[in-house]
């Protein structure tokens, strides 16, 4: 009995140190996987500001370009990549990513699902000024972030409803790149349940004749 009282006690540990990850109450991200546009632009934002650090090594770009309709993927294809089938590489080794900022940059391709997507949107926005860090910003949800804000210089040009759209669309791709057959899986679904409905209109009918002359 107390092996097992000890043993639920270290599985329900992790969900408080989760919880108490963030200082802040997370935003909603109002991501929508089915709009291609948002996507699109989400996957350009990644490739120009996330991908330097970051891999997306379960992602590859032939599955992106089929997947958001992207006729000029070899375009976007970075510096060293030759071949659609390849997955987002990072563009500095986890070594030089812990050399540099004390932590290897982790792999985002399934970060939406490790997080949540309302929580990435929310750190994303929530960077902020502060000259006594190291790299001139901080971050409210995760208090002296090891990473540097790539994206700075958006978030001081733009005005706060354009930077806030990015963020959202920059969402959106992670959500979409951490479970791509989700779209169809969701797109499936209406037809599912026109199918099921009609099954049902017919076993209802069916049963009602077996049991018509029964009392």
């Amino acid at each position: 009995m107390k092996r097992l009282i000890i043993v639920s006690i270290l599985m329900v540990l992790p969900m408080f140190s989760f919880a108490s990850g963030g200082s802040i109450d997370l935003k909603k991200s109002g991501y929508d996987i089915h709009n291609k546009d948002s996507l699109r632009k989400g996957f350009d934002i990644y490739m120009a500001k996330c991908a330097s650090c970051h891999s997306a090594r379960f992602m590859r770009f032939e599955r992106i370009a089929q997947d958001l309709e992207i006729d000029d993927m070899e375009s976007k294809l970075p510096y060293g990549t030759k071949k659609l089938s390849a997955t987002i590489p990072a563009a500095m080794t986890a070594e030089m990513g812990e050399t540099a900022f004390g932590v290897a940059p982790p792999d985002l391709t399934l970060y939406t699902n490790y997080r949540s997507s309302d929580w990435v949107y929310t750190y994303l926005v929530s960077f902020y000024q502060d000259s006594n860090s190291k790299t001139g910003f901080n971050n409210h949800l995760v208090p002296n972030v090891a990473m540097p804000w790539v994206l700075a210089g958006d978030q001081m040009t733009k005005t706060e409803g354009e930077f806030r759209t990015d963020m959202r669309d920059l969402t959106n791709f992670m959500t979409y790149m951490a479970e791509p057959i989700r779209p169809f899986r969701e797109g499936l679904l209406k037809y599912v349940m026109a199918f099921l409905s009609v099954l049902l209109v017919v076993v209802w009918l069916l049963n009602r004749e077996y049991w018509k002359d029964i009392h």
